[in-house]
């Protein structure tokens, strides 16, 4: 049996893992997850959630065994009186409104960092400011954010070239918010654009990109130049996940890419790669990076190293209604 492992090994190519720390779930992640495992707990199934809790089908799966039903708007949920959650993205302030009038009972799951945003709109919407939004269209939380004005109060630019075109109301009356899921780098350079057209722009009290996204790409910076390629683990729709890989490009490795499980792999696509750099988008759980391992350990010599730049140790704590289950 060990003559027949040693020969496993010398028949396999050796590859390197550089593994990004942090990686996978955020605390706003981790958060919407225990929401509606909590309420599962407390209430028994079904219970509703409003559009996909995180972006990442794994989970959602992982949460429809245990009794959760997704939807993407209200009117798909009957009047039978079962709980209903947000998602961590947000919403418009229309949406709770609509619950409210059909006297349903919401939780609300929005990161506590994406209701940071929504609170600042609402400040300087307030005190008579246009808020540019800076962030990519369709979005969730784009929606939601520019959901918490009325029409026109918010105008959504993408890119710095957005930035130069853009039309406002009063030029001297303005703030700026993001999203919180962008690319730190990309976005310095629309805020730039803004500032040097605007200069009396507001900008956010603190940066509204949010910790979890911005140790990501550190992480992947980091280990970005010593990898031949660069595997991201999560979902097509998750746009914290997609800068990733974006990340992982523009500082030095051209050949990165988004899979979602170890199923995604394309073994032809490792030929030439001697050192792996491997991560996780914040809804991407760590299950999904040990399958994906696990995977690549069957076909190579693998060795494992892990490359941490930060610890992170924030906890959002969940609502009230449900913190004794």
């Amino acid at each position: 049996m060990a003559r027949g492992n040693y020969i496993d090994r010398m028949e396999k190519k050796a590859l390197t893992i550089i593994l990004a720390s942090p990686r996978g779930f955020c605390a706003g992640v981790d958060r919407a997850i225990q929401i509606v495992e909590k309420a599962l707990e407390k209430y028994g199934a079904p219970v509703y959630v409003r559009h996909e809790i995180v972006h990442n089908r794994f989970v959602v799966d992982s949460l429809k065994e245990k009794g959760a039903v997704f939807v993407e708007e209200l009117d798909e949920i009957p009047d039978d009186g079962r709980p209903v959650i947000f998602s961590a993205h947000g919403v418009p302030k229309s949406v709770p409104e609509a619950a409210t009038r059909r006297e349903m009972f919401y939780i609300d799951a929005t990161c506590p960092l994406v209701s940071k945003v929504h609170r600042e709109a609402e400040r300087h919407h307030k005190n008579g400011r246009q808020i540019i939004l800076i962030g990519h269209e369709g979005h969730p939380e784009v929606i939601g954010t520019m959901g918490q004005l009325p029409a026109g109060a918010v105008v959504l630019v993408e890119t710095a070239e957005d930035a130069a075109a853009v039309a406002v109301d009063d030029p001297d009356n303005l703030a700026f918010c993001t999203q919180t899921t962008l690319s730190v780098d990309d976005t310095a350079d629309v805020i730039s654009a803004l500032q040097a057209r605007f200069p009396s722009i507001e900008g956010p009290h603190k940066e509204d990109i949010c910790y979890a996204t911005t140790n990501r790409q550190e992480a992947v910076k980091a280990i970005a130049g010593r990898s031949d390629a660069m595997i991201v683990i999560g979902a097509p729709n998750s746009s914290n996940s997609n800068r990733l890989v974006e990340v992982g490009k523009v500082y030095g490795c051209g050949k990165s890419m988004l899979v979602q499980r170890a199923a995604d792999l394309d073994w032809d696509w490792f030929d030439g790669v001697g050192t792996l750099g491997l991560t996780a988008g914040a809804s991407a759980p760590d299950v999904l990076v040990e399958e994906v391992i696990a995977a690549i350990k069957a076909q190579f010599d693998v060795t494992v190293e892990e490359h941490a730049i930060t610890n992170e140790n924030v906890i959002f704590k969940i609502p009230r209604v449900l913190a004794s289950c």
